[in-house]
């Protein structure tokens, strides 16, 4: 027993000073364990809300792009639903061939890709346009008003002043001139957005129509005598 008191009062190996570095030792190392702890947790916690976002979008992110559409054909211009041809005084629609008088020498009909734009049963035009003398104006019927991109008007209808003009010499002021049951058979054919091409296979246009015009009413404008008054309705001059 005095043996075991004796052992008891040795005195520590260890100086109270080491014992006090060794217990903040120990404390620092419990809270980095601590703070190792809670900084795997986080990162554990977030990995599991980006798998989680991932597997909620279905993949999109890892699936390809898909491919463009495919861009769309260009549109085809709109076929014509009436052709003219001024040298051969003629126009054709639906298979349909009919004679036509086309501008005077000096009064050029225009040509190109024209658009119906308005119709009109009866129109007044000035008598000079039709070789008249002595009346105001001439009343053209089944009347057909075109328009090209650029602006350009002109029109068609019933040419009932000379009815031997169509398809033999050329009498208006640049509006190409039908037979009336020809204008009439047009005229309920073409609708506003219908397209007329005016054109001329001939290069000599104005010269081949002044060939063709009698000697009398060359260089006037005049149209040749039928020995026949006109079935238009004129307009007195005033």
């Amino acid at each position: 027993m005095r043996e075991l008191a004796a052992s008891g009062e040795a005195l520590p190996l260890v100086s109270g000073a080491e014992i006090r570095f060794r217990a903040v030792r120990r404390r620092r190392r419990r809270r980095t364990a601590v703070a190792v702890s809670l900084a795997g947790a986080c990162a554990a916690a977030s990995l599991a809300v980006l798998l989680a976002l991932n597997l909620g979008d279905g993949g999109t992110r890892e699936r390809p792009s898909p491919a463009a559409s495919p861009t769309a054909p260009p549109s085809r211009p709109v076929a014509a639903g009436a052709t003219v041809d001024l040298a051969r005084r003629s126009l054709t629609a639906s298979g349909r061939h009919m004679p036509i008088s086309s501008g005077m020498p000096g009064h050029r009909t225009p040509t190109g890709r024209m658009e119906v734009v308005a119709k009109q049963d009866v129109r007044v035009v000035p008598a000079v346009e039709v070789g008249l003398k002595g009346v105001y104006g001439l009343k053209v019927s089944w009347v057909i008003e075109l328009r090209a991109a650029d602006g350009t008007t002109n029109f068609v209808g019933a040419l009932s002043a000379d009815q031997k003009a169509p398809g033999n010499y050329d009498v208006t002021g640049g509006w190409i001139g039908l037979r009336p049951a020809d204008a009439r058979w047009l005229y309920g054919r073409l609708d506003p957005g219908a397209v007329v091409e005016v054109g001329d296979t001939a290069s000599g246009r104005s010269t081949a129509g002044a060939d063709t015009v009698p000697p009398a009413a060359e260089g006037t404008g005049a149209r040749p005598s039928s020995g026949r008054q006109p079935v238009a309705t004129a307009v007195p001059a005033r």
